[in-house]
């Protein structure tokens, strides 16, 4: 089933939570990210993540020792909360000691840019690397003079109806000889999405690029919102308004919610800007595939649902012989627990 294609200039592709790209740095450090794109309000949380530390590995056994401590792929451990950043050298210390490796973690003096984690994780062959905690996959090799398609495998599992089984980025159509586990995706918000990596950096997750939004809302309740606040009918065939200025949108959001909690009526609540995540999620809700293409930073980019929901997706390269011939993300969760 095909799901888009996309095109990958850099020839590094990252595969990712779509959800979560607000959190994506660039060649900026990732302090400069506000917790807003987080998701994040706690005083307390914004403070570790703010004060959070980037470290290396280093020593003669750094790499042995990486891999025995198991925290993060690779010799780098990003991310360490402020609370933990003096004491993590010292247990990393301990535990070298205790296994006999001479490795030791040193703190870097600037945190590392997401786009460079990318750089830094397919040069050394580390498949993965996180981004606020969350596992992201990068490869490198793909063709860049070209657009690739991305297909989707389903299955009928029965009682569990019709889904998809895995999600490809096709490079040749060669069979496969071999799969090597590039490192897991972590999903928390339904949806993965496959990026060239320079172009993530000029993504805008909720900055809209019009200078509108619109509101969605739905559940029990919906009908009687709309017919108290003169909402209409989206595209989707939820409850709402379109092509709102910043400002009555979020005034029309505010009202509906208190509306809904002075009430105690059921409604879930969208706030959607006009940014490239509200645009291609707006070709995914209305595509039978729940799938959707954008441009974005001179590249084409694919959002698909995972049709599982969330989790843990492990990401293989697919080679015959020694050519890279697909990408692919394995999102049975079936297969995934006989993995696990």
């Amino acid at each position: 089933m095909r799901l888009g294609q996309i095109t990958c200039p850099s020839g590094q592709l990252v595969v990712a939570d779509g959800g979560y790209l607000g959190a994506w740095s660039g060649e900026k450090s990732p302090a400069e990210i506000d917790p807003v794109l987080l998701n994040i309000d706690d005083p307390q949380l914004i403070r570790e993540i703010s004060g959070a530390v980037d470290f290396d590995i280093v020593g003669p056994d750094a790499q042995q020792a990486a891999r025995e401590y198991g925290r993060q792929a690779g010799t780098a451990l990003y991310d360490i909360p402020m609370s933990h950043v003096h004491e993590m050298p010292r247990e990393f210390s301990e535990f070298c000691h205790e296994q006999g490796f001479q490795a030791r973690a040193e703190a870097l003096a600037d945190r590392v840019p997401h786009r460079e984690r990318v750089r830094r994780c397919v040069s050394r062959g580390d498949g993965q690397f996180i981004v606020f905690g969350i596992p992201v996959v990068a490869v490198d090799g793909l063709p860049t003079d070209r657009a690739l398609p991305v297909e989707g495998t389903q299955r009928d599992y029965g009682e569990h109806g019709v889904r998809l089984q895995d999600i490809s980025v096709l490079l040749s159509d060669k069979p496969v000889t071999r799969s090597q586990l590039l490192g897991r995706v972590g999903v928390d918000w339904a949806r993965l999405s496959f990026a060239d990596a320079d172009a993530l950096s000029a993504w805008r997750h909720l900055r809209p690029t019009d200078g509108k939004a619109d509101v969605a809302f739905w559940g029990r309740d919906a009908e009687e919102a709309a017919a108290v606040h003169g909402a209409g009918k989206l595209p989707e065939g939820v409850d709402g308004w379109e092509n709102l200025g910043l400002e009555e949108a979020i005034e029309r959001y505010e009202t509906v919610e208190s509306w809904q909690e002075a009430n105690g009526k059921v409604l879930k609540l969208d706030f959607r800007p006009h940014s490239h995540h509200w645009q291609v999620m707006r070709e995914v809700r209305a595509a039978e595939t729940e799938s959707g293409e954008i441009e974005v930073g001179g590249a084409r980019m694919v959002f698909a649902m995972t049709s599982w929901g969330d989790g843990f997706f492990p990401v293989y390269a697919d080679y015959a012989d020694d050519e890279l011939v697909a990408v692919r993300a394995v999102v049975d969760i079936h297969a995934r627990e006989k993995e696990e």
